[in-house]
């Protein structure tokens, strides 16, 4: 596999990306990776992500996956997906480190969820299915989430506290 690298100014600081043949693309700042497509991790207990998930896809990945904590909402374009990839039997939930910034659409069973100002969106126990999803980008300030949740009540957005 080849693999071409190409001197850029880019978010974080990068100073230089990757590409291989199959079009996977790595940002680095100096040795530190920032940023990566087509990449993906399994979560079979909760996890907190940091700049380096930034483009990952996170399934959950067990019946009791746990909870994923995104990192500071500081960084402009840092994106994620997280897709339900198991049965889930216990709930997972995805979570703001500040809280009360996740903001967007989730369409659920067809129907329209609006999460305003929420601290965590949640994959419900026995409804979320296998291929539900939410992607979250940073504006900076707050996290845009959108996503497909397949059964009524399978993806919510709250704000427990």
């Amino acid at each position: 596999m080849s693999k071409t690298i190409y001197r850029v100014t880019g978010p974080n600081g990068a100073d230089f990306k990757v590409v291989d043949d199959l079009g996977t693309t790595e940002v680095y700042a100096g040795s530190a990776l920032v940023s990566s497509s087509n990449a993906s991790t399994s979560v079979t207990a909760g996890v907190t992500l940091d700049a380096a998930d930034s483009g990952k896809t996170v399934f959950l990945a067990d019946a009791a996956s746990g909870n994923v904590t995104l990192p500071a909402v500081t960084t402009t374009g840092w994106k994620v997906r997280v897709q339900c990839a198991f049965a889930i039997t216990t709930s997972s939930a995805v979570l703001s480190a500040e809280g009360d910034n996740i903001t967007g659409t989730l369409v659920v069973n067809g129907a329209t969820v609006l999460a305003i100002a929420e601290d965590q969106i949640n994959f419900i126990l026995n409804l979320a299915e296998i291929g539900d999803y939410v992607d979250f980008v940073s504006d900076g300030s707050k996290w845009i989430v959108n996503g497909i949740g397949g059964a009524g009540g399978s993806i919510t957005a709250t704000d427990p506290s």
